[in-house]
């Protein structure tokens, strides 16, 4: 299998629920400008990935008719938070395998206010053993789910590492400074670790609401190319996917007796070792890195699961500025899902967005110095994590 070739990104700004388009029309957006970067019209696109969470069947035809109408195979892809990056993940297998040469991955989501929950709740839910795992895990009735997921993973490693709850606030407000120069991003005000531990206690001792991410409506899309496909049509080939992985649970995720394991702190990790041997490199060589940050929580435990840092070292990481401009690797600079926002389909490719264009060099102020070697991480639960490399040719 070969590198893969991004060919073309775009993304359309994330918005609060009520204050964006529908969703077809943030899908449709996204793929165009994601063609249009590419230089490409879309009959030239062989099958096209559409990701998202909430909504019917067959969305993904709905978003892209009105971009043309081919013929070409659509696939709908759902894979919770790890939506969109699922949808790339099964693009780059097309191209990488020789089965084709262009394919379009969209992600698009169209959400409510308020914390996320069941919308068939006339049958088993995916999360019934995992519910059944927290509820024995940690006693935090009242608290909406992916708050005690999340939550209740940082307070895994406060507990083991003896890590204050101010760290989880010094990656919120790393996240805000680095939103505040990302005009895509919904929430570009700057805050202060100590703004943040003065926000609207959600969980006492765990968490403060803006240590959370919020509900949010966007769109992204990436066109994936072959090497031979960039040649004939005179398309960059400047970056390129180098390396790619994903994994689901493993018995660790229950027998662990962990909240950190049941939120995929394991998956990550195994996802990531995999990643770094394929390519042949490690965690050292990286310049940028796009995690799943739903919750600040979960960002500290992801430097330690993808090898930024050691196990317990997290909170040394984050006061040496190692996560941010002039430190060892700048992370989420976008200002990733806490900042930007997570409409749950669209966060993966947004997050290829930020990455290709960090790794040409036309990524604005938000520009990571010299970026050639940059990481993704995504991440759903229930579960299945994608983390991909990307690197500058």
């Amino acid at each position: 299998m070969s590198d893969v070739v991004v060919a073309g990104v775009g993304m359309i700004p994330f918005a609060k629920p009520g204050a964006s388009a529908p969703y077809h029309e943030m899908g449709t957006e996204a793929a165009r400008l994601a063609l249009a970067d590419a230089g490409l019209g879309y009959e030239k696109v062989e099958q096209a990935y559409v990701g998202y969470v909430y909504g019917d069947s067959t969305c993904g035809q709905r978003a892209l008719y009105p971009v043309g109408m081919t013929g070409i195979p659509i696939v709908n892809v759902n894979n919770n938070c790890s939506t969109g990056s699922t949808a790339l993940f099964m693009a780059r297998q097309m191209i990488a395998s020789g089965a084709l040469d262009c394919v379009l991955a969209v992600g698009f989501e169209q959400m409510k206010p308020g914390a996320l929950g069941s919308v068939y709740t006339d049958r088993p839910s995916a999360f019934e053993e995992f519910d059944a795992a927290a509820d024995q895990l940690i006693d935090a009735p009242g608290i909406p789910l992916a708050l005690r997921y999340f939550g209740g993973a940082g307070l895994s490693h406060m507990k083991k590492y003896g890590t204050p709850l101010d760290a989880f606030a010094k990656v919120r407000a790393k996240a805000s400074r680095h939103a505040r120069n990302n005009p895509l991003a919904l929430f570009r005000k700057e805050v202060t670790a100590d703004d943040v531990m003065n926000d609207q206690v959600i969980w006492p001792g765990v968490m403060t609401r803006m240590m959370a991410c919020p509900p949010t409506c966007g769109g992204a899309a990436a066109v994936l190319v072959s090497e031979r496909f960039a040649d004939k049509h005179g398309i960059g080939k400047q970056v390129r996917i180098a390396a790619q992985a994903m994994t689901t649970d493993t018995p660790s995720t229950f027998k662990a007796g962990d909240m950190m394991q049941l939120v995929g702190y394991d998956m990550a990790k195994e996802a990531a070792s995999r990643v770094y041997e394929s390519a042949g490199i490690g965690p050292g060589d990286l310049d940028v890195v796009e995690l799943h940050d739903c919750f600040a929580h979960n960002e500290l435990i992801t430097y330690e699961a993808l090898g930024l840092c050691g196990e317990g070292e997290a909170g040394k990481f984050i006061n040496d500025g190692d996560n941010t401009y002039g430190g060892r690797i700048v992370t989420n600079p976008s200002g990733g899902l806490l900042s930007k926002g997570h409409p749950l389909g669209a966060t993966g490719l947004a997050q290829c967005f930020e990455l290709t264009r960090q790794l040409r060099g036309t990524a604005g102020p938000t520009q990571v110095e010299g970026a050639k070697v940059a990481l993704q991480h995504n991440l759903g639960l229930g579960g299945a994590c994608v983390v991909t490399l990307y690197q500058r040719h």
